[in-house]
């Protein structure tokens, strides 16, 4: 059993120099493909939303109120919440860019994308969520999507990243989150009341734009 153990241990140290060119590939390959896509919102959500939901349809919604707002919308390329923006991009006629993630059950790329960007380590996708997007449109979700918008408003706080739209849809879903960080983090003094403005709860996609657009101050067009 020892040395088992021992030979696997000397297997991962000869493949780990392998393992940074695969993720300098994956790097080139997503700023090469997403390089010139001009303004692009991110769009997150729960991979389980079924599509009768009013979340699936309100996704869709916003997805297609950002294209005419000259907007890319790009997502993790799943189902659920993903296809519905994903949808709602194509069918305004607009970029609809999926950035798929290798997953033991195997994530299936939706069939609205346009732009398919396979990726196998998360870093290096997070990284072209946060590079290529004007905003963050964030749906109810799971700890993906937590970890998403976390990630986001963490990089605005800690000043690695220029402050830009954190939009989270659906006050009822998140409210309960939104108390706990009132009642519990800035109580504490774990954060200031000053973070609590990185990021905005609102309840329809015409709020999303409405966001957007008191942040940039007009449309991208």
């Amino acid at each position: 059993m020892k040395n088992q153990t021992k030979a696997t241990a000397e297997s991962l140290k000869l493949e780990d120099p392998w393992r940074v060119f695969r993720i300098m590939s994956e790097f080139v390959d997503g700023f090469h493909e997403l390089s010139e896509i001009g303004p692009a919102v991110s769009i997150f959500g729960s991979a389980r939303t079924k599509k009768t939901h009013k979340m699936y349809k309100m996704a869709e919604k916003t997805a297609q109120l950002l294209v005419k707002e000259g907007y890319a919308v790009i997502t993790g390329g799943g189902p659920a919440i993903m296809e519905a923006a994903n949808k709602g991009a194509t069918k305004a006629g607009g970029r609809s860019i999926g950035l798929n993630i290798d997953l033991p059950f195997e994530q299936k790329p939706n069939r609205y994308i346009n732009t398919l960007i396979n990726f196998h380590y998360f870093f290096c996708r997070k990284v072209m969520f946060v590079k290529y997007a004007s905003a963050f449109v964030i749906f109810p979700g799971g700890f993906g999507t937590l970890d998403e918008f976390f990630e986001s408003i963490t990089l605005i706080q800690t000043g690695r990243m220029e402050r830009f739209p954190v939009i989270l849809l659906g006050s009822k879903y998140w409210k309960g989150l939104l108390d706990w960080v009132k009642s519990i983090l800035l109580k504490e003094k774990y954060i200031d009341h000053s973070d609590l403005t990185i990021f905005q709860i609102v309840d329809t996609p015409q709020d999303v734009i409405k966001a957007i657009r008191n942040f940039y101050g007009k449309k991208k067009k």
